[in-house]
């Protein structure tokens, strides 16, 4: 296939056109594992609550480079340096940086793929990927790994105000229908820097950021932490958890290979080996659904009951409060749960349990957003703006609940 016929555009209902800067990228975009991200949902079980959000991964990917094209660009029209090997190696990073995440990605970081996070995950993706294609990703996967000496080019990938957060914020605003996330990505592009090395926002941009950092704040009590989208993902982890339990036990459930195969074997970051990464790069948001139409009719009262809820959307109770729940106030309905269908209190644990989450928009000790005042100061955001409401998004915020069946009402 000749180079011109790789420089394909794709359509994209955000930005418009997005354009494939070269060949590589465009092999990096064919290869099997990157085309899997089409069948990984981008907002997990979201979909339950806002029926719009229904993106893909694959789709997310494509945003953040594009947005990376844009920010290069505007840096080396500022006069920052950044060579072509340097350019490639942002585009790969960023095109890749979430290749590494399974299907409804927390749930199975939870549950069946135990405590190997999918950062990691996508670092094992990109080095096997580095294998193929030669040596080309090197520089990528340096930069990715902030290995690199060039510091701006990481905050680039990941940090508090990177291409990755600008793209879901406004993909995710959009396709729920819920606008208070809709970034103004190309102003705060537009606005930023490079000075000692770190990535700045020149002083003229601090609104976009003060929206940016408001958006994001609604985006995840009002989207990301809904509590239908919260107890949805609670639910499938114990359904996968049940799952697990029960094929270590012997009982054979009906699903996909790969997902038996995880099911059946404990994997850690040690035994993730290339042979694993094909099994797991097999894996999508498919199997899982499949799996929980299948287990609907399995024997076991908890796998079944569990599966039905998410397959017909008719999910345990939650309820949200300020003050932490004690042990002693779900004893009663776990009793009463226990009686009802002749179950262990201890298997009570998964219709009946509490939580917390935590929301905080801007954090203190991560690597700050640096504004770039007008007599060349550099300081912190917080710091640089006028806005008490800065002050109050980079407090963490903590919300409790419980959930429980709801004929225990």
């Amino acid at each position: 296939m000749s180079q011109i016929n790789k420089l394909k555009i794709f359509n994209d209902p955000i930005y418009g056109f997005i354009t494939i800067p070269n060949a590589l990228i465009y092999d990096l975009i064919q290869h099997p594992y990157f085309q899997r991200l089409r069948r990984i949902s981008q907002m997990g079980l979201s979909y339950l609550v806002y029926p719009g959000a229904n993106h893909t991964r694959f789709h997310h990917a494509l945003g953040c480079m594009h947005l990376m094209q844009k920010a290069v660009d505007v840096l080396r029209f500022k006069g920052v340096s950044i060579s072509p090997e340097e350019e490639n190696a942002l585009y790969i990073a960023i095109l890749l940086h979430d290749i590494g995440h399974g299907p409804f990605s927390h749930a199975m970081e939870r549950s069946i793929v135990e405590d190997v996070h999918h950062e990691e995950i996508s670092l094992l993706f990109m080095n096997q990927l580095n294998v193929e294609f030669k040596g080309q990703l090197s520089l990528a996967i340096q930069v990715f790994k902030g290995e690199y000496d060039r510091k701006f080019m990481l905050q680039l990938i990941s940090s508090q105000l990177d291409m990755d957060r600008m793209d879901y914020l406004k993909r995710d605003s959009f396709y729920s229908g819920v606008s208070e996330g809709n970034v103004n990505s190309e102003r705060l592009i537009q606005m930023m820097n490079v000075a000692d090395d770190v990535l700045v926002i020149e002083e003229k941009g601090i609104y976009s950021v003060e929206k940016f950092l408001m958006s994001r704040r609604l985006m995840y009590w009002q989207v990301y932490l809904h509590k239908t989208s919260l107890v949805a993902e609670l639910i499938l982890t114990k359904v996968l958890k049940r799952a697990k339990e029960l094929t270590l036990k012997g009982v054979q459930l009906p699903c996909s290979k790969p997902l038996s195969f995880f099911m059946e074997n404990k994997v850690t970051m040690d035994t993730f080996d290339a042979g694993r990464l094909d099994l797991f790069a097999q894996l999508d948001d498919f199997d899982i659904i499949g799996a929980l139409k299948a287990w609907q009719k399995e024997d076991d009262f908890i796998l079944s009951s569990l599966s039905k809820m998410i397959v017909n959307r008719d999910l345990l109770k939650i309820k949200l409060t300020s003050e932490k729940v004690t042990l002693e106030e779900l004893q009663p309905l776990k009793e009463r749960f226990a009686a009802e269908h002749h179950i262990s209190l201890q298997e009570t644990n998964y219709f009946i349990f509490r939580g917390k989450i935590k929301n905080q928009a801007y954090s203190k000790q991560a690597e700050p957003i640096r504004i770039l005042n007008k007599d060349k100061t550099i300081e912190d955001v917080v710091d640089a703006s006028d806005q008490l409401n800065l002050k109050s998004l980079s407090k963490s915020v903590t919300k409790y609940y419980i959930c429980f069946p709801k004929q225990l009402l």
